[in-house]
């Protein structure tokens, strides 16, 4: 899980979960209608702000708000690069 991209300030780069392709009760959820997911791994953290250490470390699981975070792509896999403050909670 080692990516090559060392974000700056506070900021984290978060791999999310693959969406839910099933309901509970078994049903498929087509591409169309899948939840954007809010959970994810932390792959890479910045060093902080001078007055401001990071909390979270690289292999915690987060969740993050739903429109949190700008996507990118980086060696053909999803990311999510956001501020340390748009992380809600460590799981």
């Amino acid at each position: 899980m080692s990516v090559n991209l060392k974000p700056l300030s506070d900021r984290v780069l978060v791999e999310p979960a693959a969406a839910e392709t099933t309901t509970a009760s078994g049903i498929i959820i087509p591409d169309t209608a899948k939840e954007k997911p809010q959970r994810g791994t932390v792959v890479a953290v910045g060093p902080g702000k001078k007055d401001h250490s990071m909390t979270v470390k690289v292999g915690d699981v987060v969740l993050y708000g739903k429109y949190a975070g700008t996507e990118l792509k980086l060696d053909g896999k999803d990311y999510l690069i956001m501020r340390e403050d748009d992380i809600l909670a460590i799981v």
